[in-house]
């Protein structure tokens, strides 16, 4: 059975000559180049192949690609290419729902073995990386898990209070009037959240509830206008 391949990348002479010696294998199908230079547009196409190797050095490029191949008829794997192998990188591409992050320097036989894994489901990551790639993603969990206790510590009307915060809701007004109570009330809720969270502005509990997970949804929701100041400590 073929494996679909798609490249998409910016480097012109890079994704043809791959795309030509991928094709030469009898297991593998190359459905298309794509060559961006700029931002990704959406591709939807890319949910006809198996595989969808993106340049990793493209900003944006493995979030978008990971959320357009989400929910389709079949599973797509995203791998990411790029000339370097920095773990905060990795890290941000694995949570995004890469499968796999390899070099381009890295040889095609490595590259093939990596595309007919991650086909199987296996993750494949840079040797030289995967330690520090296991010790982010750890000490992401440690964290989130000690600000979730923190938050514990909050009263239900203080975690509203917090919530609209994290959402974008930066104006103590903007608050009461999404939860009907009166700004001192609201300004009193702060104080409180701030007490309890061990911070001193506003602006820090706000990254502490985003660590623990609480913040923007993609649904529809309140907004921060760019016009307003930022929320007062």
């Amino acid at each position: 059975m073929e494996i679909k391949v798609l490249v998409v990348d910016q480097e012109r002479t890079f994704a043809e000559a791959l795309a030509a010696r991928l094709a030469a294998e009898d297991d593998i199908e190359v459905v298309g180049v794509i060559l961006v230079r700029a931002s990704l547009p959406h591709l939807a196409s890319a949910r006809s192949a198996d595989v969808v190797l993106v340049d990793g050095d493209l900003p944006g490029a493995i979030d978008q690609l990971c959320a357009d191949v989400a929910g389709g008829p079949r599973p797509t794997r995203v791998v990411a290419l790029s000339a370097s192998a920095e773990s905060e990188r990795i890290v941000s591409a694995i949570k995004a729902g890469a499968a796999a992050w390899v070099r381009k320097d890295q040889s095609l036989g490595h590259l093939l073995l990596v595309i007919r894994g991650v086909v199987q489901g296996e993750t494949w990551l840079p040797s030289s990386e995967t330690g520090n790639v296991v010790r982010l993603l750890l000490s992401e969990q440690e964290n989130r898990q000690s600000s979730g206790r923190l938050l514990a510590t909050l009263t239900p009307r203080e975690r509203a209070v917090l919530t609209c915060l994290a959402e974008g809701a930066s104006r103590r007004e903007a608050i009461a009037t999404q939860l009907h109570l009166s700004t001192n009330t609201v300004r009193t809720h702060l104080q409180n959240i701030m007490a309890k969270l061990g911070v001193h502005s506003a602006l820090e509990a706000v990254a502490l509830a985003r660590a623990a997970g609480l913040g923007p949804r993609e649904e529809p929701g309140p907004r921060r206008n760019p016009r307003d100041p930022p929320p007062r400590g």
